[in-house]
């Protein structure tokens, strides 16, 4: 098991990782996997005094994630940093017209994953940034999400982080129920579709889920 008593733990990221939390409380977690994870792992050690914070944002991208790392990260000195970021990166290109590079996504994660193992010592976990095939249009979304999915598993590689993949994990699923069982916009994810996210998550951090 990598998380031990007294660990402090950040979740960061876009909506997915928002899931409507109150940001009026600073340890309300939202409705989504983060919420699920803390509720799961408080019943398989109750022993243990973990801490876990939601820092969320809907709609960001991985250059908002940066620009806010510091304070809504750092600040809290975690012991273990979780980061979803990246879908709304690629949405912008077909929403708004307004791309990110490859380049400029790797350049931006690049930048958080410097700035934490050089402010602290914490566990990062990364977790892949996932569309699944609905409705249709989504499906061409993955001439842009597909190389930075690559660069990710790179910077995973490069700076010796956990990594979820979790795009490939939903791609495993979806033939045994249909995409929109798990995100019925193929982005945020159903109640199952976020369980799937927590499941996983505490099974990259050695915690099993199973009965």
């Amino acid at each position: 098991m990598r998380i031990v008593d007294g660990d402090v733990i950040v979740f960061q990221g876009d909506s997915i990782t928002d899931a409507g939390r109150d940001r009026a409380d600073e340890k309300e977690l939202g409705s989504g996997y983060a919420n699920m994870v803390a509720a799961w792992f408080a019943a398989s050690c109750p022993e243990k005094k973990v801490t876990f914070y939601n820092r969320g944002i809907s709609g960001n991208r991985a250059v908002d994630v940066s620009s806010r790392w510091k304070e809504d990260t750092l600040s809290l000195k975690p012991t273990i940093v979780s980061l979803l970021v990246g879908i709304n990166d690629t949405w912008r290109r077909y929403k708004t017209n307004d791309p990110t590079s490859v380049e400029a996504y790797e350049t931006h994660v690049r930048d958080i994953l410097q700035k934490t193992q050089s402010s602290c010592d914490a566990t990062i976990l990364l977790l892949e940034p996932f569309v699944l095939p609905i409705p249709e249009d989504r499906k061409e979304w993955r001439e842009d999400l597909d190389p930075k999915i690559h660069a990710l598993r790179q910077l995973a590689v490069e700076f010796n982080t956990i990594y979820v993949p979790l795009d490939g994990i939903f791609a495993s699923v979806c033939p045994q129920k249909p995409a929109a069982f798990w995100a019925e916009d193929g982005v945020h994810p159903s109640a199952a579709g976020h369980a799937l996210i927590a499941q996983t998550w505490l099974q990259a951090m050695g915690i099993t889920t199973e009965q």
